[in-house]
């Protein structure tokens, strides 16, 4: 129920410090807790405003756990989840954190810690001020905290997203690569100096020309004990390439790579909604029709020499030469993968498959 307060002095009471204050404290990222101390250290130093509201040292306890998540609500944050179970359990009569954003940055996790304080009457504090969720305007200004939050965190994804996508248009954008290609030491893109891996992709190219799917290379693959070069982007250690057993998707991601046909892309995939699986939100992505990338430039003409298949070619924009009318790229009739993509491949003597 809500109620009206007289003054900010009386919102907190003998029952509240009775209870536990609680320290939220949360950075973004790894990054930002590691370049971005100043901003740590002083949500720690908020101890000291929960000293000065009438709680005892030792009754300050400090939730830490997430530092280096985001708010958004697409990761799981240990922390949060353990500040809602105290607040739940009625042990929680303060929570004091540096500003709405720290606490959460989608409106979901917002509204459920705004219910909870307001069910079990505990005080919400900022670094300027005090807000009992059970007063209307205090309510009031605690929501539109919430919606300012996760619009400001919009605002800066777009923000973002604009100058990446202007980066990409001038192919200036740095892209993760796939196994067969590297970055140098001046940031070019040139072909992955490891032989080995140079051989099998080589390998798989010639095998799909001579048996015409995808699973048929799988197959070969796995009958010759012949893993496949991959370069994970999340894990211990990322970009850094290992070799994996083949199988059809794995086959697939080698022949559909626009890198080894000799394109610079942007745009392949975009996000479609998502959905929440243990109380974290999953966004969901799909492929976008290659007539549809924001982006498709011709690569550098070292990297004509990889015989890479992808989907269908379309042109690439109108101030860049279509890369099929290229003479090497005499696209042979569709084949269908055992997986139902449609292919099509460059026509080539296998001496040109040589690296």
């Amino acid at each position: 129920m809500l109620r009206a307060t007289n003054s900010p002095d009386e919102r907190v009471t003998a029952e509240h410090r009775g209870k536990l204050a609680y320290i939220y404290v949360r950075q973004s990222s790894v990054n930002q807790v590691r370049h971005h101390q100043e901003s740590t250290e002083l949500q720690y130093r908020l101890i000291d405003r929960a000293v000065a509201l009438g709680w005892p040292h030792e009754r300050v306890h400090v939730i830490d756990e997430d530092l280096g998540k985001s708010g958004s609500g697409c990761v799981e944050r240990e922390g949060f989840k353990k500040l809602i179970a105290e607040i739940g359990l009625g042990n929680a009569g303060l929570v004091i954190s540096l500003d709405a954003s720290r606490l959460a940055r989608n409106n979901r996790d917002w509204h459920q810690l705004l219910d909870l304080c307001s069910l079990f009457g505990v005080i919400i504090a900022d670094g300027e001020r005090l807000y009992d969720p059970c007063a209307y305007h205090d309510r009031l200004l605690l929501g539109l905290s919430g919606i300012m939050s996760e619009a400001e965190l919009h605002q800066i994804k777009q923000r973002l997203h604009q100058g990446e996508r202007q980066k990409a248009a001038r192919g200036e954008l740095r892209l993760g690569l796939p196994a067969g290609l590297a970055h140098d030491r001046s940031g070019q893109i040139t072909l992955n100096p490891d032989e080995e891996v140079q051989a099998r992709l080589c390998l798989v190219f010639s095998k799909f020309r001579e048996l015409g799917s995808a699973r048929a290379v799988m197959r070969y693959l796995r009958k010759e004990n012949l893993p496949l070069p991959m370069r994970p982007f999340r894990g211990p250690a990322p970009h850094e390439v290992v070799w994996r057993e083949a199988s059809n998707p794995r086959v697939l991601s080698i022949l559909h790579n626009p890198g080894y046909a000799g394109a610079y892309v942007y745009g392949r995939r975009q996000q479609t909604g998502g959905r929440v699986r243990q109380d974290v939100y999953r966004p969901r992505t799909t492929k976008v029709p290659i007539a549809d990338w924001e982006v498709c430039l011709e690569a550098p003409s070292w990297l004509h020499r990889l015989g890479g298949v992808h989907g269908e070619p379309t042109a690439i924009g109108e101030q860049h030469q279509p890369l099929r009318s290229r003479p090497f790229w005499r696209a042979a009739q569709g084949r269908r993968t055992a997986a139902g993509h449609r292919c099509l491949w460059a026509v080539r003597s296998p001496d040109e498959f040589a690296l």
